[in-house]
């Protein structure tokens, strides 16, 4: 089954390791095939990268669009364990990161890992 996708006029898509503009006009893709895709609104820049899940969030996203995802396995573990030392609460979400990853679903790991921000940033106004 392929994977449809909506592209409003001007934005942009990777495919691999290609990048796709859309021109003027609404297009429909349908995509088949095995290659990461990941819409211009899911990535996050490494500059961008400015807190501690969002580091893990980029970590995870180089993880899914590389061809040797493990060469950042260590690093994203590495930050795991200083995040979950700070911040016990976001065990929950590790465990199933974790689950994701060690399983090569990148992309599912991704998902979740917009959670872990979104847990991250209660965390930060509860601290204020």
């Amino acid at each position: 089954m392929a994977l449809v996708i909506d592209l409003k006029p001007g934005e942009k898509i990777l495919i691999g390791d290609a990048v796709i503009t859309n021109d003027r006009q609404r297009t429909r893709l349908h995509i088949a095939g095995d290659s990461a895709i990941m819409r211009e609104k899911d990535i996050l820049q490494e500059q961008q990268a400015n807190t501690p899940c969002k580091k893990i969030y980029f970590l995870i996203q180089c993880m899914y669009l590389s061809r040797r995802p493990m060469e950042y396995h260590k690093k994203y573990f590495e930050i795991v364990k200083e995040i979950q030392k700070a911040a016990p609460s976001t065990s929950f979400f590790f465990m199933q990161i974790n689950d994701q990853i060690l399983s090569e679903s990148y992309y599912k790991a991704l998902r979740l890992a917009r959670d872990l921000i979104d847990h991250e940033k209660e965390l930060m106004q509860n601290v204020g």
